[in-house]
């Protein structure tokens, strides 16, 4: 069934599949996905549900993420999930953007990928996932991604990876996707404040992924590094000034309770709207919808805000498709 809605919603937190590298990492026996499992993907599919549940366009993301130990490796399938990516939003560009992958650790070719989605493929922003390695954004050795993404005043959507450094934990079983991804989030928000990446780089506008984990929560507490002088340098406005900053999306976090501490620390212009398609399933979006049109913390004209205008601010070509 279709959920009501006054306005039609744009989708900042949609994915797309490339078969052939979901095929490359099932032959090589990678788990990427958090241990959701793969879901059911296609063109058609994708379409059907955003036209079932009121989205009238999605800026998509390509997962698997790209760097999964081999940096050659992720160059080529960077390359091939945005020409994948591209070739979707070329075909139906109404209904579709695209955040181009970056083959992250290796910053050059990470910065001539960019180049490359921009310029050529044309593309809507970049994706960046939370951490690669050890590293997660706000690390020294990304400074010339920094600096491009800057310079273009990038939209730039995070998303968790499946694989972060805070999940090796010993005896700890539970899948990723339950409670990990929402640490390795919070943990990539505080590092790129703290190194002071948001205070050097203020031309990028990121798009944190559910609700920023859980930063909203504890922004009063992340908020005492200012009292701290080897962080405050890095971050002289304030922790708060930057998590304000930031942009959040509602995919999986529709609850009572994570809207509560988001639109308690966020202004409600920096919240816009995600399903997480596939991974939350079609059936399951009306949770996520029917949570947000219904909430208390939301009256009608912050709804209409997250359902569009916000990203309309992030992407005005998307105007007419609304």
């Amino acid at each position: 069934m279709k959920t009501a809605s006054v306005t039609q919603r744009i989708d900042l937190h949609h994915h797309v599949f490339p078969p052939e590298y979901v095929t490359d990492l099932a032959q090589k026996g990678i788990d990427w996905t958090g241990g959701a499992g793969v879901p059911r993907w296609s063109l058609d599919h994708a379409l059907e549900t955003m036209e079932h549940h009121s989205i009238a366009a999605a800026v998509a993301s390509a997962q698997p993420l790209v760097f999964w130990g081999d940096a050659k490796a992720a160059v080529r399938w960077a390359r091939h999930s945005n020409e994948f990516l591209a070739d979707i939003v070329r075909n139906d560009s109404a209904h579709f953007g695209g955040f181009a992958s970056v083959p992250l650790p290796d910053v050059e070719a990470a910065c001539r990928e960019v180049a490359h989605a921009f310029d050529v493929l044309k593309l809507d922003g970049v994706l960046l996932a939370t951490s690669c390695g050890p590293r997660y954004l706000g690390h020294p050795a990304y400074e010339e991604l920094y600096q491009e993404l800057n310079r273009r005043s990038a939209v730039a959507f995070v998303h968790p990876n499946t694989a972060p450094p805070g999940s090796d934990v010993p005896d700890y079983n539970i899948p990723n996707a339950l409670v990990e991804f929402t640490f390795d989030t919070t943990r990539c928000i505080a590092n790129l404040i703290y190194s002071g990446t948001l205070e050097t780089y203020p031309n990028i506008r990121f798009i944190m992924p559910h609700a920023g984990g859980t930063a909203p929560f504890l922004s009063w507490r992340m908020g005492l590094g200012d009292h701290m002088p080897a962080l405050k340098g890095k971050a002289p406005k304030g922790a708060l000034h930057y998590l304000q900053r930031l942009y959040y999306d509602t995919a999986l976090s529709a609850s009572p309770a994570a809207l509560a501490s988001l639109t308690e620390a966020i202004p409600s212009s920096q919240i816009v709207f995600g399903s997480d398609f596939p991974f939350v399933a079609a059936h399951e979006i009306p949770v996520e919808t029917t949570g947000l049109e219904t909430s208390r913390f939301l009256d009608a004209n912050t709804r209409r805000m997250i359902d569009r205008d916000n990203a309309l601010q992030l992407f005005p070509r998307f105007a007419s498709a609304v």
